[in-house]
């Protein structure tokens, strides 16, 4: 075993820890609860989110939201899951890191009703600060389908690069979609900009 192997399995072994809870501007990144189900399953429920995820059924419904709740709010699970709620504690969205393979994978969603307002960049900048602070070094990889050039821009803001493109099944289409593949080396986060 050569010494990035050796290495990999150490992150995979000893991982991020505790999913924190993170305070932003406008949001607060917290663990998921049991009771996040029915808002998981209302945005998830739109085929407009949905469809731009690779495991996400379509219909999606609370049942489903449940089932992925169980393992997600579990102590057993790699990674970290953020709810993304708004001050008052409205279930908005989700991101998460996961160890899928070889390698750490950032994930993430909001409810359509929230899209075009600079959250999603807010919530990624902030809870990649975080798991880097827990994972100095790590490679984080991710990706977008090739039809969501917003979710491309938040990768890109945060420092993410294109590193190839393929074809990904997406399970709310039912087809094999175009995917644009990234990865965030050490040394290339950008954190969001300070606010005076």
């Amino acid at each position: 075993m050569n010494a990035m192997q050796t290495q990999r399995v150490h992150d995979r072994v000893t991982g991020p820890g505790p999913c924190p809870t993170i305070t932003t501007a406008r949001l607060t990144l917290r663990p998921h609860r049991m009771s996040d189900a029915g808002a998981i399953a209302q945005s998830l429920g739109d085929f407009e989110v949905s469809r731009m995820l690779a495991r996400a059924p379509a219909p999606y419904d609370r049942e489903d939201a449940a089932e992925w709740l169980s393992v997600a709010t579990t102590d057993l699970n790699e990674g970290w899951a953020f709810a993304i709620t708004t001050g008052d504690d409205v279930h908005i969205g989700c991101v998460a890191f996961e160890w899928r393979g070889d390698a750490w994978h950032l994930g993430y969603w909001l409810n359509r009703f929230y899209w075009r307002r600079g959250y999603m960049s807010e919530a990624v900048r902030a809870a990649t600060a975080r798991f880097l602070m827990r994972m100095p070094g790590t490679d984080i990889h991710s990706g977008v389908f090739a039809d969501n050039p917003a979710s491309l821009r938040v990768q890109e803001k945060t420092g993410f690069r294109i590193t190839g493109c393929s074809d990904l099944f997406c399970v709310a289409r039912g087809t094999m979609v175009s995917h644009i593949e990234t990865r965030l080396e050490p040394g290339d986060f950008r954190p969001a900009p300070v606010r005076q």
